[in-house]
């Protein structure tokens, strides 16, 4: 069987007062996750809006990838390979029984 998809990933960033926020949404087309995150310039610091960008991003997009993860821990379980059924995780998959 094969499948293609296309998930669509949007990073919209704002910047206010020193602080960069950045919000990260993932369109599967059946649902929709919202990452946040952001960064702070600390007045002492030579401001270098590109570096909040990348930081604030980044917090973004790994708020988003802990909720995809759950969500799939979720689905796992739902159908018997979760933790309940015999199963346990280790380093962002699944391993066997066995492990």
């Amino acid at each position: 069987m094969t499948r293609t998809l296309e998930w669509k990933v949007g990073l919209f960033l704002s910047e206010e007062d020193g602080t960069t926020k950045a919000r990260a949404v993932l369109d599967t087309g059946a649902a929709t996750l919202t990452g946040r995150g952001s960064a702070h310039c600390n007045p002492q610091d030579v401001e270098v809006p590109a570096i909040g960008d990348e930081l604030a991003a980044s917090r973004a997009m790994s708020d988003l990838a802990r909720q995809l993860m759950r969500v799939a821990d979720r689905d796992l379980e739902s159908v018997g390979a979760g933790p309940g059924g015999g199963r346990r995780r280790v380093d962002g998959g699944w391993a066997d029984g066995t492990m």
